[in-house]
């Protein structure tokens, strides 16, 4: 019973997840996460695969080895969810208690976002690391 509700919720994380790709309102991270915990306690098959699909694996892969999200994501991220939220209390929603809960809601995903470590770019990790340097570079 608890694998099947594991599964079922994990599914439908993943659904939100995707959704939050297309739209910046829903954070795609935390629903990613979600579904990668729910799997890896009910269904190894469903953890494989989403641990090797091309869209959602790095989130939990870079969230895994504790990399971070990379500065562009996090600052794409944090400008389209403002837009978009903010198109919507100005043109869409006018009750006021909405636009103060989507207020609050935009809030917390923003501090979410910037409290997550800042992916860096391998070289910038290991400056001195041989495999880091492109051939035809010469290392000062």
């Amino acid at each position: 019973m608890l694998k099947s509700i594991l599964i079922g919720v994990g599914t439908l994380s993943v659904v939100l997840g995707v959704i939050g790709i297309f739209l910046p309102i829903i954070p795609t991270t935390p629903f990613v996460l979600l579904a990668g915990a729910c799997y890896m306690r009910s269904s190894e098959k469903h953890h494989k695969r989403l641990m090797e699909n091309p869209w959602l694996g790095p989130y939990l892969k870079d969230y895994y080895e504790d990399k971070g999200i990379p500065l562009h994501a996090k600052l794409l991220s944090i400008t389209l969810l403002w837009l978009s939220m903010t198109a919507s209390m100005v043109f869409l929603i006018e009750l006021l208690w909405v636009r103060i809960l989507l207020s609050g809601i935009g809030i917390g995903v923003t501090i979410f976002i910037l409290s997550q470590k800042t992916k860096t770019p391998e070289l910038l990790e290991n400056p001195h690391d041989e495999s880091n340097v492109q051939e035809g570079s010469t290392k000062e």
